[in-house]
């Protein structure tokens, strides 16, 4: 049963431990090993992307350049020429998000985002950055982004009340989204998976039936390729418009 439960492959497992230090529990799990391997992926990538440095380049080298390039232009385009600074840390967080997601679609993998514990402490680093950059900037003129002007004095106190609910609730969509939907998109997955093998079991008849849960799984399985790219280009994205807040606050 355990094979067919779609819950299964969320579970997190202790791989060298347990290990506590001052009653907290450090231990190594599944989900540390697959954060490690992403960067190692990541960072394998783009060494030997960069290793050569041809004015020709081969493929490995173009997908580097190209992957450089698409978040570099993400970054200028939102953030303008102030947010070089910030590039490094967008490129960061897409490229480790997009490599857990996509790990994560192999047979027997761990899939790293699919873990709310993650992406919110992920989302919360985040918000937590645009703060202080919009305070270090702005000082506490910054506040002013809760106050918008021109809005009736009769009004303003409420427009200000869901604008700070707003921002508040910016690390829980940016984590959820992405959370819900490798969560979601997996246990699809793992269901129609178990509808082909319980189809096929039930011999010639079964093996017939089970044809378009499997075409529905290649099909979904592809898609799923898609949203994981997606989810890493989105977070990246919303990463650089709150930052945008953060550096053009208008009042």
């Amino acid at each position: 049963m355990v094979a067919n439960d779609p819950i299964h492959q969320f579970q997190i497992k202790e791989l060298a431990g347990p290990v506590n230090i001052g009653g907290f529990e450090i231990s190594f799990t599944n989900s540390a090993l697959f954060m490690a391997i992403a960067v190692a992926t990541v960072t394998g990538i783009l060494l030997a992307a960069a290793a050569r440095g041809a004015p020709v380049p081969g493929r490995l080298q173009s997908l580097g350049e190209v992957w450089y390039e698409f978040i570099h232009n993400m970054v200028k385009n939102v953030l303008g020429p102030e947010g070089k600074p910030f590039f490094p840390l967008v490129f960061s967080l897409f490229s480790f998000v997009l490599a857990a997601n996509m790990l994560g679609m192999f047979p027997y993998f761990f899939t790293v985002t699919s873990h709310v514990v993650v992406t919110a402490s992920l989302a919360v680093f985040v918000v937590a950055l645009v703060v202080a950059v919009g305070i270090s900037r702005h000082g506490l003129g910054w506040f002013k982004l809760f106050v918008p002007s021109g809005v009736p004095m009769v009004i303003l106190p409420f427009i200000s009340v869901i604008e700070i609910i707003s921002f508040l609730s910016r690390p829980v969509s940016l984590g959820l989204r992405l959370f819900g939907n490798m969560l979601a998109g997996h246990i699809v997955l793992k269901v129609f998976a178990g509808f082909v093998v319980s189809l096929g079991a039930l011999g010639f008849g079964g093996i017939i039936g089970s044809v378009a849960p499997l075409g529905m799984a290649v099909a979904l399985t592809a898609l799923e390729f898609l949203v994981a790219f997606l989810q890493a280009f989105v977070f990246a994205i919303l990463t650089c418009v709150y930052l945008n807040d953060a550096l053009h606050t208008h009042h």
